[in-house]
């Protein structure tokens, strides 16, 4: 007897959002960002819905294992690079391109035994202050890239801090330039939020993530409304028991929710051991049988409750969504103080998952 509670993954709408990644950078090729299992989504269930991509990039090298041996014979970036020297004779024999991003790197490629060379993108820390090189530093090291017999192509790459907000991206891509402008190779800047809003660094290569999954790279629902991103992820439960408060009732632990006057609650299957948010407070939005209403109280380890006051015709056994179709996920973590990215990738193994096309 399986609890009500589900994930049901669109294909369609993966493949949708592909498209729409592809209308706004018409002369870039397409790395679809596939990494912490796909943003929670199961690398292995969806990435068939995004075979037209160009390439695909993500962290684990077992995951690029699992794309290979699923059939995938097409690139493979690893954003994170590679982590110790003995890495990369498995690279090389899975055909993977990897992030170069400090000095170590360079000596370890040059000692490498691999069986063809190795494709790497070249990091440039622009002012995130992670990875890479410092501008500076650019010609230098790709120099002493291209003077590596391992090493096949070499591509620029560098990440936006505030490509989604006012500061943008013109300070970064000024000490790009600065930096590069001697270089002749491919480059690759653009995340989500610039291959959306910042067209100047669409380049060779985008690299789409959040906006693949149909969230918004900036946390507002309202940038990405008029995109024609769809969500691929509804997260759906049901009401499992209904309770009628009097004034002055509380509600879950601690009590935070305290009636002001008699109303009807439900008892919904989802709670933070299935990823929904524990510190999501009173008044996180959430749909009830097609009703717009509220999560009431705090938010328990299996189960929340919510106001049935906008909704007098809910029963148990009546609908509900927690995010998805219906309601932005961005809305929901937006009133949990978090961001898409976090409730998409702590959707928990226990919650059974549904692909639909």
């Amino acid at each position: 007897m399986p609890r009500p509670i589900a994930a049901t993954l669109s294909l369609n709408a993966l493949q949708n959002n592909l498209q729409v990644v592809r209308r706004h950078s018409p002369k870039s090729k397409v790395w679809s960002v596939v990494k912490a299992n796909a943003y929670g989504h199961g690398l292995a269930r969806i990435w068939q819905g995004l075979q037209q991509t160009d390439g695909f990039a993500l962290l684990d090298f077992n995951e690029a294992v699992l794309l290979r041996e699923a059939g995938w014979h097409g690139p493979i970036l690893l954003l994170e690079g590679f982590f110790s020297a003995q890495d990369l004779k498995e690279v090389s024999h899975y055909g993977l391109t990897t992030a170069v991003h400090s000095h170590w790197q360079l000596d370890a490629l040059a000692k490498a035994e691999v069986s063809a060379p190795i494709d790497v993108y070249l990091k440039i820390n622009s002012g995130m202050n992670r990875l890479g090189f410092h501008p500076k530093e650019a010609v230098e090291i790709w120099q002493q890239l291209r003077a590596i017999s391992q090493v096949g192509e070499i591509t620029l790459m560098t990440h936006f801090a505030s490509a989604d907000g006012p500061e943008g991206i013109n300070g970064q891509l000024d000490k790009m330039e600065q930096g590069t402008h001697s270089i002749s190779a491919p480059r690759c800047y653009a995340n989500s939020a610039a291959t959306l809003w910042h067209p100047q660094a669409h380049h060779d290569w985008v690299r789409p993530g959040i906006i693949l999954y149909g969230a918004s790279p900036s946390g507002r629902a309202d940038d990405v409304a008029n995109t024609g991103l769809q969500p691929v992820m509804t997260l759906s439960s049901e009401i499992i028991a209904v309770q009628s408060l009097e004034k002055g009732d509380r509600v879950g632990y601690s009590g935070r929710y305290q009636a002001e006057q008699s109303q009807r609650i439900g008892v919904v299957a989802c709670g933070y051991a299935d990823g929904y948010p524990r510190h999501a407070p009173s008044g996180t939005p959430i749909i009830v049988g097609g009703v717009n209403t509220r999560t009431l109280g705090t938010v328990s380890m299996d189960m929340l409750m919510v106001d049935l006051t906008p909704c007098p015709e809910a029963q148990i056994g009546t609908s509900v969504e927690l995010w998805g179709k219906q309601l932005p996920i961005d809305d929901v973590a937006a009133a949990a103080g978090t961001l898409g990215y976090e409730l998409m990738s702590a959707l928990a193994q226990r919650v059974p998952v549904r692909v639909s096309a």
